[in-house]
Formats: C-alpha cells, structure tokens, sequence
C-alpha cells in the first residue's frame, strides 16, 4: 500500500468507540441519564428490542466472519456429533451409578430403562475417541502440508468436545460455534478460544458451519446433529452449496435410525441424493475420503497462508 492510499484510506471522523468515550465526559445530569440521550449502538436496552432483530441478525453474521477473515481462516472440516456421548472413563462412571440406583431399586422400570441406555452410551465411547483422533489427524495432516484446515465443532460436549480435543493433543487450533441453549451446551476447555464463537441464531450458525466447509462428518447423534446434517444435504441436494463429501460415521448406527433406502423407494429422494453420503469406520477412513475429495490439500505448490492466532 503506498502512503497516498493510506492516507486517502484514513478516515476523518471519530470512530464509534471514541464517541462513546466522549458521551461519559457529559456529566451527570436528568438528561444524559435518560435513555434517550445513550447512542443507539451503546444502548443495550434498545439493542433487545424486538424490531432489532435484523440487525442483531446481521451482526451475528457479521462478527465471526470478521474475526476469521482476519485471521485467514478459509477451509474447515466440520464435526458434528452427540453432546451425550462421553470417553470411556466418564461412561463406565455413569453405568456404574446407573446399575447403583437400579440395584437399589430394581422395580422401577424409568431406573432400568436409564441402566438400559447407561450400556449402549458405553458402547458408543469408541466414537468419542475416534472423534479424538480425527481432531488431532486433520490438525496434524493440516500442518504437514502447510494448508490452513481447521477443525470445526459445535462447541459442547461429548464428540464435539472430542474433537476440539483432538486438535488440541498435537498443538493445533480448532473453533467451537457455540449456541445459547438452557441446558447441554457451554464452551468445552479444548476450543482455541479466540475461535470460540456464540450464537443466538440457529441460522446464522448453520451458515457459518458450511460457510468454509471443506467436509461435514457426522459422528452417532439426536435432533441436533439430524438438524444440522439434513440442512447440509437439503443445500447440497438443492445446490444452494457446492458439493462437499458428507461422511456419516457408524454405519449400522445410521442406517438403523435413518432409512435413506427407503427414501428412495417411495420417491421421496432420488438414488442420486443416496449418494451424497458416505460411511466411514474409523478416524483414517474418514480422512481419506476427505482428502480424495480436496485435490488441493496435497498441492504442495499452494499459495494458501497459515492461520494467524
């Protein structure tokens, strides 16, 4: 930038965060305590409003993208998966409190249904760990070929945690789009926390899930890992987005809760839209069908920048 552009760039108004300096210096009068002399954009109360939404909207749309425009964030592999599923230690722990309350009272059948799903939540560990492990593989592959990939997740627990924690075990960064919910979902510690993101907005958050998606993988999950995996085949089968290999994790589990044959049987998609998903197994399965479809990861001659934090 030569110093004429800089200067012609530079602007001759006080920016917002001065002007509300300057507001604190008025004094203390009847009039600036009234809520009509705060400026608009200080004023928490009028932000609340309901006929602000479009702006909050906006702004939530605005303030990660921002945040990752400036850090050069371009390319992520998105991770979603149950917040109800935990490591091995924590779900033995939870049997074995399970089986506690069962034994000393074996009669109540919600204490055996509870003891019931206590076992499969066990079984379902392996996907936590191999969560971990496709964390810290996209992290590491990632570095080796100097490409600027982040893992992304949901920003709570269970597998989303597992993957941030991935990332984190071999010194990569990883973000969390986190959403105000009443239960289930704070920050897991493993997040890079300039890259810790909160919603308001399902929307919004959505968007910015695929916004930079490279690959979606969907580990065992409820209504929210279904409400983000159907958004992403409906924009990907409508072609409101690029094609992006989406990789179902657990096979069996999948197609036991979800009959995509079916689907296609009674019309209701078509055996192209079948196709939009893949099975992988394992962490190394689920990586190189990412790379397959990302040419680019293996350019060596790639002018991609590091991510800057």
């Amino acid at each position: 930038m030569t110093k004429k552009t800089k200067i012609l760039c530079e602007s001759p108004f006080s920016t917002a965060k001065e002007d509300a300096a300057h507001v604190l210096l008025d004094g203390d009068t009847v009039q600036t305590r009234s809520s009509s002399y705060r400026l608009a954009y200080d004023d928490f109360d009028f932000m609340m409003r309901d006929e602000l939404r479009p702006v909050r909207l906006q702004l939530e749309l605005l303030k990660p993208e921002l945040a990752q425009a400036e850090l050069g964030i371009k390319s992520t592999v998105v991770i979603f998966g149950s917040a109800r599923i935990h490591g091995d230690d924590e779900a033995k722990q939870a049997l074995a409190n399970a089986e506690q309350a069962w034994n000393e009272h074996p009669d109540e059948l919600e204490l055996a249904n509870k003891l019931a799903i206590a076992r499969r939540i066990l079984t379902k560990s392996y996907y936590y760990d191999e969560a971990r492990k496709l964390g810290a593989l996209i992290t590491s592959e990632a570095k080796k070929r100097n490409y600027p990939l982040l893992v992304v997740t949901g920003g709570g627990l269970g597998i989303m945690e597992a993957a941030n924690h991935g990332a984190a075990d071999v010194g990569g960064n990883s973000m969390g789009l986190n959403i105000v919910l009443p239960h289930e979902q704070h920050p897991n510690p493993y997040i890079t926390p300039e890259l810790c993101f909160q919603f308001h907005y399902f929307a919004i958050r959505k968007m910015h899930f695929l916004m930079r998606a490279i690959a979606l993988v969907a580990f065992p999950g409820g209504f929210g890992t279904m409400d983000e995996l159907f958004k992403a085949l409906t924009l990907i089968q409508t072609k409101k987005v690029k094609r992006i290999p989406v990789i179902l994790f657990g096979q069996l589990y999948w197609e036991k809760i979800i009959n995509f044959d079916a689907l296609v049987e009674e019309g209701a998609i078509t055996p192209c839209d079948r196709e939009l998903m893949q099975y992988a197994e394992t962490a190394e399965q689920a990586w190189q069908l990412i790379l397959k479809s990302n040419s680019s990861i293996n350019n060596k001659h790639s002018n991609n920048k590091k991510v800057t934090l």
